[in-house]
């Protein structure tokens, strides 16, 4: 027997051999597959897999994070489909779990990203390769510099605005920069009103890129909400892909502290 663990959720997952078909539906996930050598090994991703390039050319989509189609899925006949808790549907999951092992990740922390990396280099026989990533990623955070903390609000969405809690990898990686969380005191994805921004006091706001893509039209509309905020936009990937691309993240967070600064 290959592996034979349990994953995020407790459920056991078993594989006879180190898999050969691949389905990802975790874009940062995808990438990670990506930089461990697996091109030929995934088959499988979803429309939000935009890295690396080229692979939602070549790779057979199997929908979206949150609308994966069961029989597409299928016909690939994969020996491993890798998801994730927050970003997939428990009872999608649970329809791929009837035909092919499913393991679901669970990250709400750098640490926990770490910790994901090295237990997907052990389900896909690149145990050594993903050791290697994670002590490089681990590195970058360490090196990072104490700096004097800021009030920060991060915004992923708007109409409604929505943040971020303090049991999300978001707002870990925004404490590793030394923004102190204005909204750290709530869970997940809260909403907020304008009345609400501006009752936080942030120091700093930041606009991400993404699930909504905030762009500089949007920012005068934040200022008005939060006149005393310095109001930037942000890589929302830097913050929030918790595979390899959080190698990028540390210079990400230097320059973002840079331009607090200028």
């Amino acid at each position: 027997m290959f592996v034979d663990r349990p994953d995020a959720l407790g459920r056991r997952v078993v594989l006879p051999a180190p898999p050969r078909r691949i389905v990802s539906l975790v874009p940062s996930q995808t990438e990670l597959l990506a930089d461990l050598g697996l091109d030929a090994e995934v088959v499988g991703l979803t429309r939000f897999c935009v890295h690396p390039d080229g692979w939602k050319a070549r790779k057979a989509i199997v929908g979206g994070t949150k609308n994966v189609d069961p029989e597409r899925v299928r016909a690939l006949a994969p020996d491993l489909v890798i998801a994730n808790r927050e970003e997939n549907v428990r009872e999608q999951v649970e329809a791929l779990a009837a035909f092919c092992p499913v393991w679901v990740t669970d990250v709400e922390t750098v640490d926990d990203a770490l910790a994901m990396t090295r237990d997907v280099g052990a389900l896909v026989d690149r145990q050594r390769q993903a050791a290697a990533l994670a002590d490089a990623v681990g590195a970058g955070f360490q090196a990072l510099p104490e700096w004097p903390p800021l009030r920060a609000l991060y915004l992923i969405w708007r109409d409604p605005w929505m943040t971020v809690g303090h049991d999300t990898i978001i707002a870990d990686v925004m404490a590793r920069a030394g923004l102190d969380n204005v909204a750290g005191g709530r869970t997940r994805y809260p909403s907020l009103t304008d009345a609400e921004i501006g009752a936080l006091g942030p120091e700093v706001v930041l606009l991400s890129s993404e699930p909504y893509p905030f762009q500089d039209k949007h920012t005068d509309e934040v200022q008005a909400l939060a006149p005393d905020a310095r109001v930037v936009l942000v890589d929302g990937e830097a913050f929030s892909w918790y595979g390899s691309r959080l190698l990028h993240t540390p210079d990400a967070l230097r320059q973002l502290r840079a331009t607090l600064t200028a």
